[in-house]
């Protein structure tokens, strides 16, 4: 009777230890992550193909009738030109999702038009300048508004409320602006729509007042001509694109690409087609 006790014990915690190895196991599996390897010129020159990620919108990438257009594809196209490599793009609307995609090495390059800052320099390797950009007030025009004169002052913002994309670059800004007035901004951080859906609902009354770039919002104007954008909401800003830390040869190189790029006119030819227009 004591040997059958025995056996059923060593059974017993057999079982066990083979029951907790393979929760063990299930939960080394689900919590394992693979190391992120370094990605920098290098490896991104032996696969041929350079990725991208930028937004789905006038300035990023975007589809008309059966053409791809948008200054940043159209940039990107051309640094596929100078460079010899294959550009794949990727598209996202958030940008710290974009950034996501950067550290994860799903992504080598976010192509959008990032404000160079101290705060992001701690983490990204920035192209030279590519732009140089600031923050309007999309309002409505004095036609489009029942004879109510758009504001000129940021003091006139006063208890407003202001629509932005969640996470947007003008999302410091603004708070910045509501010490700089002594009142309170209602700001909006928007989940679900990009700054151009944001100009729509400005244009057709849904919300009164939006802020995004200058280079986007004088896109938005050409087909929204209801919209105001002549109220600045920050100074000139230096924008760029953004790569790893530790891309620096990829950061050298897309500088190269770039100055021959503008060394040969087509940046120029590039700029002009999408911000001809801008004041």
């Amino acid at each position: 009777m004591m040997m059958k006790s025995r056996k059923l014990l060593t059974v017993y915690l057999f079982l066990l230890f083979l029951a907790v190895a393979t929760m063990f196991v299930i939960w080394f599996g689900k919590n394992y992550r693979k190391p992120i390897l370094p990605r920098d010129y290098a490896e991104i020159e032996e696969e041929g193909i350079l990725r991208i990620i930028t937004e789905y919108s006038p300035s990023g990438y975007y589809i008309s009738g059966d053409t791809i257009e948008g200054f940043q594809y159209e940039l990107s196209q051309a640094i596929a030109r100078v460079s010899g490599l294959e550009v794949q793009t990727l598209l996202e609307t958030g940008l710290p999702k974009s950034f996501e995609a950067l550290n994860k090495n799903t992504c080598d390059i976010i192509a959008r038009n990032i404000p160079v800052t101290s705060e992001t320099k701690e983490n990204y390797l920035f192209t030279e300048p590519i732009v140089m950009n600031r923050q309007v007030l999309l309002q409505r025009t004095a036609e489009a508004n029942n004879g109510i004169a758009p504001i000129r002052s940021q003091l006139d913002l006063a208890n407003k409320e202001i629509y932005v994309p969640q996470n947007s670059p003008a999302l410091l800004r603004l708070q910045h602006l509501e010490h700089e007035i002594g009142d309170s901004l209602y700001i909006v951080e928007d989940p679900a729509y990009s700054s151009e859906q944001l100009a729509m609902m400005v244009a057709k009354g849904d919300i009164d007042y939006a802020v995004c770039d200058l280079q986007d919002a004088t896109i938005f104007q050409r087909e929204l001509p209801e919209i105001d954008i002549q109220t600045d909401i920050s100074f000139t800003q230096l924008q760029a694109w953004a790569v790893r830390k530790n891309s620096p040869v990829l950061a050298d190189s897309l500088n190269s690409w770039l100055r021959k790029i503008k060394e040969e006119g087509s940046f120029d030819k590039i700029y002009k087609r999408y911000y001809s227009s801008q004041r």
